[in-house]
């Protein structure tokens, strides 16, 4: 049937499209921002993208008011996300009969719902640099190379390995907190004060973490998760090590290579317009690192002597040269801040300072940088102090039987069993509780089409193949997912749902 437009055997696709463009005959190619894998062929590109647009324009005829989310086939699952107004993301996962292979599609549209999240918060919205540059050359070129440095955390030999079944215990786009007595809520309070000041009259907003878990925040929610997000997968002393150890796909004098090749000589000059060759123009144009200012490229980011992150080659015989102080967009802050990062052990501390408060530019970040050192130093090392006496290790949270996942969408956070705990659970169990997430996936679609302003609870509980009980409940909002093996010998008041603490 026409769903099958993908190539067989090729891996997943991933497609970024503006409906508003290429609507003239012989302008399609126009339309394409991004597509994933770079070298597919130019005819495949279009057969893709135009196969999700003609899906997008049919679903509008019955649901003109809600987005298509999910198209299965018999041989792909395409997962679709409007990011913006008519921009499209679309990632298209080939079926097969490997069990390994498994997914659930609320986990993969997180996926896209991350990535242009992360892609805002460094370059704006690709609405904007569309309209500042109508030829899309910039808009390309930014999602060319962002998008290709994120994907590269999935990459699996010559193939890219998306989240599985054996994911279901883990809720991308939350935040994970760390429970803190009242004794060290009062350090953390101190050291906000003083990080809040490091620009004298004006406030400079923070994040504190300890190790991948958040302790504090001075930014709204949606900020917050944004700015989490790209610590855990850069900036924490877990994520610069695994810089500092994996090979990177991109080496030293190397590029990306931006666009698609074509066996056909026509739409060579179609072709040409489509390889992005502009300069960085973050919003206001100031992340200029490089030709190209690549916050998720692997190898640039490690921590100086100093304690501050730093960017360059970590066998540079210069160390620290490039200044990494970037500029970022917070769309709930409606501001654009510098991001500086400090750490110290297990305490990364991402000191935000608003761009425009800060006049005299590699000066003023000094002076910050100093008025850290000088004022907070002493905090810092108090709080990891007491931080690291009371840290249970990363089996804190692990509730003694149960391997669970209560999210509160609403917040933003999440707390799971650890994974090392996750994996005890048999293949059976995982793929239960992954099939029962599908299912409140779409309970809690058709309550939100039904009626957006109230939450609806249920609860489900379900005896696997293998004796396990595998449990969903929802209320007010809130989602508990859990896995109890070896249900057999336990009580059946033990079965009831229970929030862990």
């Amino acid at each position: 049937m026409g769903l099958s437009s993908a190539a067989a055997g090729e891996g997943p696709q991933l497609c970024v499209f503006d409906l508003r463009r290429g609507q003239q005959e012989g302008q399609e190619l126009d339309k394409i921002l991004f597509f994933h894998p770079t070298d597919c062929p130019i005819l495949l590109q279009l057969s893709v993208i135009g196969l999700c647009e003609g899906i997008i324009t049919f679903a509008r005829i019955f649901s003109p008011d809600d987005d298509c989310e999910v198209i299965e086939s018999e041989k792909h699952s395409h997962v679709f996300y409007q990011a913006e107004a008519d921009i499209w993301m679309v990632l298209v996962v080939e079926k097969n009969k490997d069990i390994e292979s498994t997914w659930r599609c609320g986990a993969l549209q997180g996926i896209l719902k991350e990535v242009h999240s992360l892609f805002t918060m460094f370059h704006g919205p690709i609405r904007t640099l569309l309209d500042r540059q109508p030829s899309a050359e910039l808009a390309r070129g930014h999602l060319r190379t962002f998008f290709t440095d994120y994907l590269s955390d999935f990459n699996a030999g010559k193939k890219i390995q998306l989240p599985t079944f054996r994911d279901c215990l883990k809720e991308r786009g939350t935040v994970q907190m760390l429970t803190i007595s009242r004794e060290v809520a009062l350090e953390v309070q101190s050291l906000t004060t003083v990080l809040g000041s490091c620009l004298g009259n004006v406030m400079c907003q923070s994040l504190v973490l300890f190790e991948d878990l958040l302790v504090s925040t001075t930014l709204p929610p949606d900020d917050t998760l944004n700015l989490y997000t790209y610590a855990i997968l850069r900036l924490t002393p877990r994520a610069l090590l695994s810089n500092a150890t994996s090979w990177s796909y991109l080496r030293k004098g190397t590029s990306v290579h931006a666009g698609p090749t074509s066996s056909s000589s026509n739409g060579t000059a179609s072709v040409e317009r489509y390889r992005s060759r502009s300069r960085d123009t973050s919003p206001g144009g100031q992340n200029q690192m490089h030709h190209y200012f690549r916050p998720l490229q692997r190898e640039k980011l490690y921590k100086g002597k100093d304690g501050f992150v730093a960017a360059g080659s970590t066998t540079s015989e210069v160390r620290g040269a490039v200044a990494w102080v970037p500029i970022l967009w917070f769309q709930q802050a409606e501001d654009r801040m510098h991001l500086c990062v400090y750490q110290h052990k297990n305490i990364t501390i991402l000191l935000l300072i608003p761009a425009s408060s800060l006049i005299n530019g590699d000066d003023g970040i000094a002076h910050v940088k100093r008025h850290l050192l000088e004022n907070a130093s002493q905090n810092i090392v108090t709080l990891e102090l007491k931080l690291s006496r009371g840290w249970g290790g990363e089996n804190a949270y692990h509730v003694g039987g149960y391997r669970y996942l209560l999210v509160d969408p609403d917040r933003k956070v999440s707390r799971a069993s650890p994974p090392g705990k996750v994996t005890t659970l048999s293949k059976d169990s995982l793929l239960s509780l992954n099939r029962l997430r599908e299912e409140i996936d779409l309970e809690k679609s058709r309550a939100k089409r039904s009626d957006s302003c109230h939450d609806k609870d249920f609860e489900v509980c379900i005896r696997a193949k293998n004796n396990a009980w595998v449990i969903a409940k929802v209320t007010r909002g809130r989602e508990l997912y859990m896995a109890l093996e070896k249900a057999g010998t336990v009580k059946e008041h033990s079965l009831q749902t229970r929030t862990p603490k």
